[in-house]
């Protein structure tokens, strides 16, 4: 590992140089910051790995002096410089690991009622309130982009923004099949019922990493659905894109004008496309990568909500949480913390460096 790092601090003290030299290149000299700032991290904690050896080696060697008070002195040392080390190691071995450069991003989460017919959409509601609250508790703005209500207080589907740094890189887990199990309100025997929802967690994408031509879309608008009164759009201010090539199909209809609603359709279709695109790439690397969003069935599940035990289980995982009450009104980081080490643990396997 001494060896990669001295390959990664050759390239620092380089980027240093060249930033010197770069002159009046804004481009370039924009690019190479972004490259020394991505490094900075991993450099300062070579540093104090490299400084943790010399100390220990010298540590080793004191203990054996004839001076006791010395020799007393550094065999104390050591113990402590043996944790440091390997937890040292450890933090070098994942900042090693390539970046996903979409953990920064904004992320659109699409929620779906799957099996279980209006429970489902009951329980669709209960994860929107779930990563809304989340997403308030990071201090993250959130938008709806589209959505489409049961005639209970369920969701149908529902597609929002949430807007902070590092939402994609916390969130990203989230993408799959949730069960719940637990009495609905709609069950007069009281009986227990399981059903589903699916999740989609797809980073937000700038319009230079995709390019959707006009004759791919097909464009449709129509009168806006309302409540009546004033709520009822006098002009086709809604909009339902089809991208020929893939038949998907996204619906806007909550903005007043015709325009506003077709940005965001668009927004919507861009990002599921990049995230095909990502899957096919991500696929090429590692054959065993799971889709993203499974059909609904209670075999695809990544994680159940059983209300009767108040537990949360995340089967990927094998995590179990019985504070399911706190989970719902936004408290994910215990589980998205679990998944994150996973991942990692993972993907350090997959790079020989565990």
């Amino acid at each position: 590992m001494l060896e990669k790092l001295a390959g990664i601090e050759e390239r620092f003290a380089e980027l240093n140089k060249e930033l010197e030299q770069v002159g009046s290149d804004y481009k370039k000299a924009g690019e190479l910051a972004k490259e020394r700032s991505d490094l900075e991290p991993l450099i300062k904690k070579t540093s104090e790995y490299k400084s943790a050896l010399e100390e220990l080696e010298e540590s080793q060697l004191l203990a054996e002096d004839d001076d006791e008070e010395l020799a007393e002195m550094a065999k104390e040392e050591i113990p402590r410089l043996e944790e440091l080390i390997p937890r040292l190691e450890t933090e070098i071995k994942a900042l090693l690991l390539p970046k996903d450069p979409r953990d920064e991003r904004n992320v659109i989460v699409e929620i779906r009622a799957g099996t279980g017919g209006d429970e489902a959409g009951l329980f669709g509601a209960d994860l929107f309130r779930m990563y809304i609250r989340y997403a308030e508790r990071q201090g993250w703005k959130t938008e709806i982009m589209t959505q489409s209500d049961t005639g209970v207080g369920g969701i149908k589907e529902i597609s929002f923004m949430i807007k902070g740094k590092g939402a994609f890189s916390r969130l990203k887990f989230e993408s799959g099949v949730h069960r719940v199990q637990r009495v609905p309100v709609t069950e007069s025997q009281g009986r227990i019922h399981t059903s589903t929802a699916t999740v989609a967690v797809l980073a937000e994408v700038d319009d230079v990493e995709i390019e959707v031509p006009d004759h791919e879309i097909k464009m449709d608008v129509y009168k806006s659905a309302g409540a009546g009164g004033q709520s009822v759009q006098k002009n086709s201010t809604a909009v339902r894109l089809t991208h020929l090539p893939t038949g998907m199909v996204v619906q806007c209809q909550d903005e007043r004008s015709q325009l506003q609603n077709r940005m965001r359709a668009m927004a919507i279709l861009k990002a599921r496309l990049f995230e095909i695109e990502e899957q096919k790439r991500q696929a090429e690397i590692d054959a065993t990568r799971k889709s993203q969003v499974g059909s609904g069935e209670r075999s695809e599940k990544i994680r159940t909500y059983n209300f009767p035990q108040s537990r949360l289980t995340d089967h990927r995982i094998n995590f179990t949480s019985h504070n399911l009450n706190n989970i719902l009104d936004g408290a994910l980081d215990p589980v998205l913390d679990e998944l994150a080490t996973n991942n990692e643990a993972e993907r350090l396997a997959a790079a020989g460096l565990e």
